[in-house]
């Protein structure tokens, strides 16, 4: 059973172990909440002095009922009965906005399995718990990277110079040109993993790293955007070669120790796994059931601490890691980033591969795990093991996945529907609000369905304006459009619009989508004089892959000769559109 938000909010003012302030503490001198709303987007970081804290998303400001509805969907995900629904054998979740933890959830079980195909004895399962300490897999790569953040504000690297000038021997095989930028990019031109794998082809640590510094790019530098390991385990030997110490420590030293995540770290020790959530049943190589040491088989090679895998962590540990970036860089007093360097993991150097945003080391803007929160600023990163992390700078706000999704087999459906689940939850929950108040039509449907709001039969004699309020926060693909019709719904044709506000798009597009701003937008649309009765409908239309935030109207006005045209009050909602507040009329 899934421990609900509300107990697991009430859990959190108990556990020994959490490093969030309990109930009691008030918000610290000097801390102004943000505003919840989701259309007032924040461009400074929280106050320094933001401390998380529990509370109910009431208490944040934000609606429960998206929140509660992850909370269900999370339940089916970690249900062998769901069938092909079923997800994980385990995950642990997190939710905060404003420094406040409004859902914090554990269901399922963090080891179950004996091998590929057998079940434990029942009584040997151990359920997942919010305090589950899991392999984060890619995520590690978010702590190779601030430590590189960390050693660029200290001067012993630059971006824009070449790895080789660190280390000679890297210029081997046409690398000579790679700079640490591209690293933290990934445009070197590595391929994505190492060929072969460290763990096959290499006797002993010393010549793995060899390996890797005689990799051969498959592109030009700067040429192509590809993910690769490679990136991340080069970018490790810098660092320790710059510092003169190995990777653990330094993340260690100037990363966990100062925040006081104390259970995040490489190769956990022993006496805790009882709490670490197991993961794959691997033959080759012949590992059995991993457990407590890490997944991925070439971290594994290089003694469980790698650039690219290798960290365990908790929820708890991730979300203050989260708040620290929300806050610039520090928590508690202790900073372990610059603002400067924070702005510099938001920027996006990827703009040649328009698809790839990429900060430094972070990657930006991916809505196909972000969801709702998904915007050019919002930071994030997955990993293999089933884990997500997504940091939305503009609304303070972050979510946390941690699942063991390869417990026992690497072969299971994807991850990315809880991911988006988790932050589209949070986007929802976030209210928006008509400019100058009001009622407003909102629709956050589901992807691959169409959503109408249509008036009744309109009579007019003259030119029929139209206007409205819109937010608009969808996928590319997912359409707002203002259609009419004469001939009573038979047939339906696009208006040309034109939309002015922050960010608007130029020109008169026949259809509005865009996560870019969070900003409302004044629409008009006209129809010359109908040839006949005429109808409007305000069509929300999505394809079959992700979702934003949704649609929100406001204001909408329908007028001809500068008079309400009667009969334009009455609208008639299918599918998804709900309308906000008590009912008023149109204009």
């Amino acid at each position: 059973m899934r421990i609900p938000a509300l107990t697991a909010a009430a859990a959190l003012l108990t556990s020994l172990t959490l490093p969030l302030s309990g109930a009691a503490a008030a918000a610290p001198a000097g801390h102004a909440p943000h505003s919840a709303r989701f259309d007032q987007p924040s461009t400074a970081f929280a106050p320094a002095g933001t401390v998380l804290r529990p509370g109910t998303p009431g208490e944040a400001g934000l609606d429960p009922a998206p929140i509660d509805a992850f909370e269900r969907q999370m339940a089916g995900w970690e249900d062998p009965a769901a069938g092909a629904g079923y997800l994980f054998p385990g995950a642990t979740t997190l939710m905060a906005h404003d420094g406040v933890v409004v859902e914090r959830g554990a269901g399922g079980y963090a080891v179950k399995y004996a091998d590929a195909t057998t079940t434990l004895p029942q009584d040997q399962w151990i359920p997942a718990r919010t305090d589950t300490i899991y392999d984060l897999a890619s995520l590690s790569k978010l702590f190779t990277s601030i430590v590189a953040m960390q050693q660029l504000q200290a001067g012993r690297i630059d971006l824009d110079t070449p790895v080789a000038h660190y280390i000679p021997e890297f210029a081997a095989n046409g690398k000579g040109g790679i700079t640490i930028r591209q690293l933290l990019t990934h445009t070197s031109g590595f391929d994505a993993d190492p060929v072969p794998s460290l763990w096959q082809g290499y006797p002993d640590i010393a010549s793995r790293e060899q390996a890797v510094l005689d990799a051969k790019p498959i592109n030009p530098p700067g040429t192509t955007y590809l993910y690769s390991d490679l990136n991340m385990l080069s970018m490790q030997l810098v660092l320790q070669k710059v510092t003169g110490r190995p990777l653990d420590a330094l993340v260690r030293d100037d990363i966990t120790a100062p925040l006081h995540m104390t259970d995040t770290g490489y190769n956990p020790p022993a006496a805790e796994k009882s709490r670490i959530a197991a993961t794959e049943y691997q033959t080759s190589p012949a590992r059995g059931m991993v457990w407590g040491q890490v997944h991925d088989e070439n971290a594994w090679a290089l003694g469980g601490v790698a650039g690219h895998a290798g960290v365990f962590s908790t929820a708890d540990d991730l979300a203050v890691l989260a708040q620290t970036i929300l806050n610039g860089g520090i928590y508690k007093g202790h900073r372990i980033l610059s603002g400067t360097s924070v702005r510099l993991m938001e920027q996006n150097f990827n703009q040649a591969f328009p698809s790839d945003s990429h900060g430094l080391g972070f990657e930006l803007d991916q809505i196909w795990y972000m969801g709702g929160l998904s915007g050019p600023q919002t930071l994030g990163h997955t990993g293999f093991t089933g884990t997500s992390l997504v940091i939305d700078p503009q609304s303070r706000s972050f979510v946390i996945l941690l699942s063991n999704r390869v417990h026992p087999s690497r072969n299971t459906p994807s991850t990315n529907p809880p991911r988006r689940a988790i932050a589209e939850a949070m986007a929802q929950a976030m209210p928006v609000s008509a400019p100058g108040g009001g009622p407003l039509w909102h629709s956050g449907q589901g992807g691959n369905t169409t959503s109408t709001l249509t008036t009744g039969p309109l009579t007019a004699a003259a030119k029929v304006d139209v206007d409205f309020s819109a937010f608009v926060n969808t996928e590319s693909t997912d359409l707002l459009s203002v259609e009419d019709s004469t001939d009573g719904g038979t047939t339906w044709h696009a208006l040309p619009l034109t939309v002015t506000g922050t960010g608007a798009p130029a020109g008169t597009p026949a259809a509005l989508s865009g996560q870019a701003v969070r900003a409302w937008w004044h629409v008009h649309a006209e129809v010359p004089q109908p040839a006949g009765a005429l109808q409007l409908r305000w069509r929300y239309s999505t394809d079959p892959v992700y979702e934003g935030r949704g649609v929100d109207l406001a204001h909408l006005s329908v007028t001809a000769g500068g008079r309400t045209v009667p009969g334009s009050c009455a609208l008639t909602p299918a599918g998804a559109w709900q309308q906000v507040r008590a009912t008023a009329p149109l204009s």
